[in-house]
């Protein structure tokens, strides 16, 4: 089969699989939109029994309960129970569920393991029902990701295939979350897919929207929180988006530092997978004597932030105990979602700084609700490292698409403000902690897009066929070959036609056996040759270097195989991946400073013919 024929297949092939990936992606998005429906009705029923002593899957408001001093023990009820999953059930449903699927992305072939797909929604579940101040979104995605992860399992596919129903399940499960399709499938590229592919795309975007249908139909497709248009005037009040911006990076540091300063705090005291997570909600417990709003996961509080309805006094306390609630809570080793209340607690924070702008400065009348809605995309979207999916996730939820640019500029600068001062993400510090690596990007491999001529050797050392063996050692250790770098050598007939390759293992080992020393070359040579031609991609050559077990081919004409044109070989290959890192470090001059260079040349001309004695 020729190299054409080769790669046409491939092609055919993986047409073949993305068809098979979008069947599966249908599947798994309808089932994410089950399971996110599902997962809502359980923290409604545990929310009914333990705070209002009713058997109800109702939906209902924690914050309102009437028990006093009670709940501060239902909390350390339900992390008990928790406790005692972890211990004998999975210890992989601690914390909020995201860097757990990225882990299994990058380690271990995106393979999770089928329990945690039941105990992690269960467990959630309880943690929120008990007055967690946890959101849905972590467990439920790592549960659609987990469900993706078991199909790709029971069925016949490759690591890679199992990413992306992986990242299909975790996408969907967004998407039915909270109704932001578009944002489901940023999402998952941003924290799991790592490329982005016709293969990984298009089930993804298929698997979100019926995720998305199925909320539809369950739910309704009212956006998650109800506000009225929000009114800003950018030319105006950009330069307090900007400090806003600047604040959210500076948040999204905070709340990093500090959940993992209190993870390290618990790590210290050594209580346990039980009694860690009951001191944790202990401490919760105590917060929502005082300020009842920090319990469960607070959707109504954000929309009535969203709209303006709170005090700058109330805010701040919103902030503050909220984030003190979740870091406490999440660092003590229980299971919930991060993304609800970091969105509370920022949008508090965003929603006090225009409050405590208009108090400074009667005149601007900035609007609480947008400098709210724009804080509480960019603090998570920064500390997450996906600003991406949280320019978009803010409006989807909203419905008020007329939001994008103040979106954009807060959450750029909260990012910019967070990379300059945090190596890893809050996703990715737990993995970090391991000793495992996590790319903060993705770019096109550039072995992709760079033919065999861009870096091919062109002037490659041959052997003749008809030499000895005992020859060619001698022409390779006296320098006639010339100083090769490579390991192999093209080896020619009289009419300089390509008949074979040999590498230098090969003669060591046939000067071995050539006792009599009347061994040829062309005897030695590998004659069932793997070639390349100069107007092929690399990457696809390598894939037949791989396929065979070679590490070098010869390059010859397409239209007269028997001419020799150059030789490819790993150092070539290592090259055009070198170019592209140097294309990024080397910087070309541009036409101002071209122009700049003339003229300073010219004066210096200039001066040094003139004739300074006559000044």
């Amino acid at each position: 089969m020729s190299a054409t024929e080769q790669v046409k297949k491939r092609e055919n092939s993986g047409l073949t699989r993305i068809f098979f990936l979008s069947i599966l992606a249908v599947l798994l998005g309808l089932a994410a939109g089950v399971v996110a429906f599902s997962f809502y009705h359980l923290i409604y029923f545990f929310t009914n029994l333990f705070f209002f002593g009713r058997l109800s899957f109702a939906l209902s408001n924690p914050a309102q309960n009437h028990l006093g001093l009670w709940v501060i023990v239902i909390p350390v009820v339900g992390a008990l129970i928790i406790g005692l999953m972890i211990q004998y059930g999975s210890k992989k449903i601690i914390g909020h569920g995201i860097p757990e699927a990225m882990e299994a992305v990058l380690y271990a072939k995106s393979r999770i393991e089928p329990r945690v797909a039941v105990l992690k929604p269960i467990s959630a579940a309880l943690a929120i029902g008990t007055g967690g101040p946890f959101g849905a979104e972590g467990p439920i995605i790592q549960t659609g990701g987990a469900v993706g992860s078991l199909v790709g399992q029971l069925l016949t596919t490759t690591p890679p295939e199992r990413k992306v129903l992986l990242a299909c399940g975790a996408g969907a499960g967004m998407a039915a979350t909270f109704n932001t399709p578009i944002a489901g499938v940023i999402l998952a590229i941003e924290l799991l897919l790592f490329e982005f592919k016709p293969r990984s795309f298009i089930p993804l975007v298929i698997s979100c929207a019926a995720a998305t249908l199925v909320r539809f139909k369950l739910i309704g497709t009212t956006p998650l929180f109800h506000t009225p248009p929000f009114q800003f005037h950018l030319f105006k009040e950009w330069p307090f988006y900007l400090l806003l911006g600047i604040l959210c990076g500076t948040a999204a540091l905070g709340f990093t530092r500090s959940l993992y300063w209190f993870e390290d705090l618990f790590d210290k005291f050594k209580l346990g997978f039980i009694l860690s997570p009951a001191v944790g909600a202990l401490g919760l417990g105590i917060i929502a004597y005082f300020v009842p709003r920090v319990l469960g996961v607070g959707y109504n509080t954000i929309v009535d932030i969203l709209n303006s309805h709170f005090v700058l006094s109330i805010l701040l306390i919103i902030f503050l105990m909220k984030a003190l609630a979740m870091l406490i809570s999440l660092g003590s080793g229980t299971s919930g979602g991060l993304l609800a209340p970091m969105f509370m607690s920022s949008a508090a924070m965003g929603g006090a700084f225009a409050l405590i702008l208009n108090h400074f400065f009667p005149t601007l009348h900035l609007e609480p609700g947008i400098f709210a809605l724009t804080a509480m995309g960019a603090v998570f979207g920064s500390a997450a490292r996906c600003p991406f999916a949280f320019i978009v996730f803010p409006m989807e939820v909203t419905g008020d698409f007329h939001t994008i640019l103040p979106l954009m500029i807060v959450c750029i600068m909260s990012y910019l403000t967070s990379i300059c001062f945090m190596k890893d993400s809050i996703m990715t510090e737990k993995i970090a902690r391991r000793g495992l690596k996590v790319p903060q990007e993705y770019d096109i491999n550039p072995l992709e897009y760079t033919k065999v001529s861009d870096v091919m050797d062109p002037n490659p050392s041959t052997v003749a066929s008809e030499i000895t063996l005992s020859e060619m050692a001698e022409q390779l250790s006296s320098g006639e070959l010339g100083l090769s770098k490579h390991q192999a050598f093209p080896v020619l007939n009289s009419e300089k036609k390509l008949v074979g390759i040999i590498t230098r293992w090969d003669l060591i080992k046939a000067l071995k056996e050539d006792r009599e020393g009347k061994k040829k070359v062309q005897d030695a040579a590998s004659r069932n040759l793997i070639t390349a031609y100069p107007d092929e991609y690399v990457g696809e050559v390598l894939s037949r270097m791989i396929e065979k077990k070679v590490g070098r081919v010869p390059v010859i004409k397409k239209e007269n195989p028997d001419v020799l044109i150059g030789y490819l070989g790993r150092n070539e290959i290592l090259a055009a991946i070198n170019k592209k890192l140097l294309g990024e470090l080397n910087h070309e001059p541009g036409e101002f400073s071209q122009l700049t260079d003339k003229i300073r040349k010219r004066l210096q001309s200039k001066i040094k013919k003139m004739d300074l004695r006559k000044l």
